[in-house]
């Protein structure tokens, strides 16, 4: 099981495909871990090679006192390329993984060969419902956001063709660690890349399933327009996680800035 330990914190990922195709770095959800690409990253590794990882607090990554920033979740990623030893990667994050994805491309740019910002925004949310979320968890506990959660991360078709499924992933929400999903939800809290996203110019793809309450199509649209060249994308019949409900399509999308760098 490969992990390596940066700033301390032991860090687990996975690494798939041949070391001399290009590279992509998948960042998860909040509340979720890297198994959430199982099968995007299933229809790639014959194209890229494909590294996920859990972030902080998340999956097998051990978490850090709380808060976070995205700027300290960003370097976590530019300390997994340095520990595989990839020069630059496409980054493709869903989520508070696409916050990540921007903070390394702002941050990072010589690492970045593209972005994949999946459901996730320049600003998502505000300080007042970020705060009232942390408060929630460490009042309550996180099983007390499971209902809630599942309905935004799953549309209803999906939520009721597959309860099996629901419950699964109702579980990976409730094992995250709460200093992982209260520093997270930190980094949420103080992210906003409104005024800085502008300075990005890789290629760049902004996904978002048409049924997403989370980080609704509007939002993604909004991104797209703050970044010079980048395109919209409307995933149909998913909700915020269309790497569960839509993987074929997730991953066809992915693709399309693989052939717009010329990688594939």
């Amino acid at each position: 099981m490969p992990f390596f330990k940066y700033n301390r914190i032991v860090h687990w990922y996975l690494d798939e495909g041949a070391r001399h195709l290009p590279a992509v770095i998948f960042a998860s959800s909040l509340g979720s871990d890297l198994r959430i690409w199982d099968d995007v990253a299933a229809r790639l590794t014959s194209s890229c090679r494909v590294v996920r990882y859990d972030k902080r607090g998340h999956g097998l990554t051990e978490a850090a006192p709380p808060p976070y920033s995205a700027e300290a979740l960003a370097d976590d990623v530019v300390a997994l390329l340095e520990e595989l030893k990839i020069e630059r990667a496409v980054i493709c994050g869903v989520s508070v993984g696409g916050v990540i994805a921007q903070a390394l491309a702002l941050g990072h740019p010589r690492r970045v060969r593209g972005l994949v910002l999946c459901d996730t925004g320049a600003r998502i949310g505000t300080v007042d419902s970020w705060q009232q979320r942390i408060d929630r968890v460490q009042a309550n506990g996180l099983a007390s956001l499971e209902e809630t959660t599942m309905e935004r991360w799953f549309s209803a078709g999906f939520r009721g063709r597959r309860p099996a499924d629901l419950r699964g992933y109702g579980l990976m929400l409730r094992q995250t660690s709460t200093d992982g999903y209260i520093g997270t939800c930190a980094a949420l809290r103080d992210a906003d890349f409104r005024g800085r996203i502008g300075a990005v110019q890789c290629p760049t793809l902004v996904l978002c399933g048409s049924e997403d309450m989370s980080t609704p199509p509007e939002l993604g649209r909004e991104l797209a327009g703050l970044i010079r060249g980048a395109r919209f994308s409307l995933i149909q019949n998913a909700a915020h996680l269309p790497c569960i409900e839509q993987p074929e399509a997730a991953a066809e999308r992915i693709l399309e800035i693989f052939r717009e760098v010329k990688l594939v």
